[in-house]
């Protein structure tokens, strides 16, 4: 009798409603090695067996490596959360724009905080660009090390490019109201 391959497994675990770190659990829990698994997931949501290995790569040694029994659950969760299933959305010449000028205004913050960061990354990844917007809008650049003009002005011009775009998000244009302000008391 033929196996499906696990990759057909996640894709129909998916398609029946499963979260991707729920298809991780679902597919480890039949013992197999959680890499294969993990990568299954991957490739089941499309996502390039280049950047799947490179994704997996960068949590192998302290998630896949060396599985506790019965930690399933947990290491889908994490994978997950560490944007591991993170599904790509090819960005538009506008959305590109965007992300160089949050770039900018990342440079200008004068340091940030991993977490943020990881946020943000994820965003990018996702095309979640309001989301971005909206996080980077409500920091600051440090006083010490930040260029608090090249960051409410890096902020002000994504701002501008986003709320021209067809039905913006109606908090884009109170950020954006916020960022201009910013820039207008430097």
């Amino acid at each position: 009798m033929h196996q499906p391959s696990l990759a057909t497994l996640a894709r129909h675990t998916l398609s029946r409603g499963a979260t991707p770190a729920t298809t991780y659990a679902l597919i480890a829990r039949l013992g197999h090695q959680p890499l294969p698994c993990a990568r299954a997931v991957c490739l089941a949501l499309d996502i390039p067996l280049a950047e799947s290995t490179r994704r997996l790569d960068d949590c192998y040694d302290a998630l896949l490596a060396h599985p506790r029994p019965g930690s399933e659950h947990d290491t889908g969760e994490l994978l997950e959360a560490l944007g591991v299933f993170d599904v790509p959305k090819p960005l538009t010449d506008t959305e590109l724009a965007v992300v160089e000028h949050f770039l900018t205004a990342i440079d200008a913050m004068g340091g940030i905080r991993p977490g943020h960061r990881h946020g943000l990354q994820r965003w990018f990844t996702t095309g979640n660009l309001t989301a971005a917007y909206l996080s980077l809008a409500a920091a600051h650049p440090l006083s010490r090390t930040g260029d608090p003009a090249a960051y409410w002005t890096a902020l002000t011009t994504a701002g501008e490019v986003l709320t021209a775009t067809p039905n913006p998000d109606p908090r884009l244009k109170y950020a954006l109201t916020h960022c201009r302000a910013q820039a207008a008391r430097i």
